[in-house]
């Protein structure tokens, strides 16, 4: 019984976790798949390239909810492709997107994606879900 003390003093902390909830809306079509990109770092924005530690998905464009559970609580940026044709990259024409694309915070788009401080949120554990509006330019 007096080791009990000492033993959970050994134990490592429980770590806090939460649960994202992403609701994309405005889909085109259910055709293809969505591709995720979930981000802590401004320099693997919107692609997560360079980032081991981010969180990408390919989820059916039918089933537009997008649950991403045990992520540590921090902020985010989250970056979605509508990909219709299930080829893997976003098709472009001249450099206009053909496929659909949103992210987080739907701030307003210019000239290329956004900035990550524009898409990003904060997440804990008792954060809301998500909404991603996509947008279709051709």
């Amino acid at each position: 019984m007096a080791l009990l003390p000492v033993a959970a003093l050994l134990l490592p902390a429980a770590s806090p976790v939460a649960t994202l909830e992403l609701d994309v809306q405005g889909l085109r079509s259910a055709k293809g798949v969505l591709q995720l990109c979930l981000t802590t770092r401004p320099d693997s924005f919107p692609d997560c390239k360079g980032d081991p530690r981010a969180v990408t998905r390919t989820v059916p464009a039918a089933a537009p909810v997008i649950r991403i559970d045990g992520l540590a609580p921090g902020s985010y940026a989250a970056a979605i492709i509508h990909d219709e044709n299930g080829n893997k990259r976003l098709d472009t024409v001249m450099g206009i997107p053909r496929e659909g694309f949103g992210f987080s915070r739907n701030p307003r788009i210019g000239f290329g994606p956004p900035k990550f401080d524009a898409a990003r949120f904060p997440l804990d554990n008792g954060s809301a879900p998500q909404p991603v509006k996509m947008r279709y330019l051709l």
